[in-house]
């Protein structure tokens, strides 16, 4: 079996996906496959509906699929927020059609998280290479003024037509490929998390992602450029990412530090040029971050790790708790550093294991970590090439605020990444200061 073809075997709720050229006409074919006898409709914007809705409406029209009209969202800043996904909870509840989410991460997201919970399946047509999203399980949808993760299933179809998907605007594209980009410190993060005996790796999960990683991001300029091929390499790891959170029912697989970057940045109602920036450019920047960082980290003697030292300055659970409150004060989601450090919070028992592990393991560690992780200026030329930014300052992002974000975005999620390595051996501030002093890479 292929790669795909074997994950595919592993997912828990995708039951069907093609992807290849000229897709867009088996599309009434697929969806008599996976909901016979049901009828259909299409969930769109103006724009993706444009692109491919119009033609999936003529396709299950010919195929005699009874289908609604078109459910087309019509909002000129339309993304992933939860008040869109009410909107479509209240029409699906008029009706038990099948949805077809036409379009890319807001549509599939908003689609994915109303068909849940109005108790039904959907299908999904990709019109870009935009995100790892389409088969992932769960939904990142903003509620409350904070990114977050709903449980819900992934599509039971989907299709992507890779014609479609070459003649997409390259910045989505480019937003694919770092988002695919980020499984690389992504897997890091887990290698460090799976060593110290916090969350051990999936070995299914692992060999979904990361076996073809690699292959599927060596070609950037291709990916640039629109070539069939390496688009399809592009899109096949991106499907693959979400059938390895299909089989863990996490993000582990494919999401580490860099995602915390980007989640962070969206609970702050971060804009560029007064609008929201693609999750994949945003991610860009985070992985070129935590790149540097775990540079900084392979550059250190470990061997040489204070122990006692690190475990006199390791704050208290009340100390602990006191800090996670103060630095979210005036925010529109401040309890959520004291939720999430207090579920991955280590006492000093459990710290001095973890940090003993981490000295005593390091030579095998670090031969891991360095297979891993592709070097940062290799990190810089292919998001380069591929039309991803690599400075923060491309995403209105200063280099004060990114300093700042290596200590805020810890607090915002309990997966355990370098970032909390970095804090439990008191490594944090030496290495903000070597990559933001004057011979550093950001210097300030």
């Amino acid at each position: 079996m292929s790669k795909v073809e074997d994950a595919l075997a592993a997912a828990s709720e995708t039951k069907a996906l093609r992807i290849g050229k000229g897709l867009l006409s088996q599309v009434a074919d697929l969806f008599s496959e996976q909901f016979p006898n049901q009828t259909a409709v299409i969930i769109a914007d103006t724009t993706t509906y444009k692109i491919a809705g119009d033609k999936v409406y003529d396709e299950l029209q010919k195929a005699n699929i009874p289908q609604l009209n078109p459910y087309v969202y019509n909002h000129p800043d339309l993304y992933a927020e939860y008040a869109f996904v009410d909107e479509l909870v209240d029409f699906l509840k008029t009706n038990n059609a099948i949805p077809i989410a036409v379009g890319s991460g807001t549509i599939n997201d908003l689609t994915k998280l109303a068909s849940h919970l109005t108790e039904r399946q959907y299908m999904c047509v990709a019109t870009a290479a935009s995100m790892d999203g389409y088969t992932a399980f769960g939904a990142s949808i903003t509620a409350d003024g904070a990114k977050q993760t709903f449980n819900c299933p992934a599509p039971q179809a989907c299709l992507a037509d890779i014609d479609i998907i070459c003649n997409a605007p390259s910045e989505m594209t480019a937003a694919g490929y770092a988002d695919l980009f980020a499984k690389i410190t992504a897997g890091a993060d887990w290698i460090l998390a799976g060593s110290l005996n916090v969350e051990p790796i999936d070995e299914k999960a692992w060999s979904i992602v990361q076996d073809g990683l690699h292959d599927a991001l060596s070609d950037p300029e291709g990916v640039h450029n629109g070539d069939p091929f390496a688009i399809t390499k592009l899109v096949e790891g991106l499907m693959l990412g979400g059938f390895a959170m299909q089989w863990s029912k996490s993000s582990r697989p494919a999401s580490g530090a860099e995602h915390q970057f980007s989640h962070l940045w969206n609970m702050e109602n971060h804009l560029h040029d007064g609008e929201h920036i693609s999750h994949g450019f945003q991610v860009s920047i985070g992985t070129i971050a935590i790149t540097a960082l775990y540079g900084e980290f392979l550059k250190t003697d470990v061997n040489n790790l204070d122990v006692e030292k690190a475990l006199a300055d390791w704050p208290s659970t009340e100390k602990s708790d006191a800090e996670a409150l103060a630095i979210f004060v005036g925010t529109d989601f401040p309890e959520i550093g004291l939720q999430e450090t207090k579920a991955k919070y280590s006492n000093a028992e459990e710290l001095e294991k973890q940090l003993n592990m981490l000295k005593n393991n390091w030579p095998a560690i670090k031969a891991k970590l360095e297979k891993q992780i592709v070097p940062y200026q290799e990190a810089i030329r292919r998001l380069k090439l591929v039309g991803a930014p690599t400075a923060p300052e491309q995403i209105s992002i200063t280099r004060e605020r990114l300093r700042e974000t290596f200590i805020r975005a810890q607090y915002i999620r309990r997966r355990f990444t370098i970032l909390d390595v970095a804090l439990r051996t008191g490594y944090l501030t030496q290495w903000l200061d070597n990559l933001f002093g004057k011979d550093g890479i950001w210097k300030i």
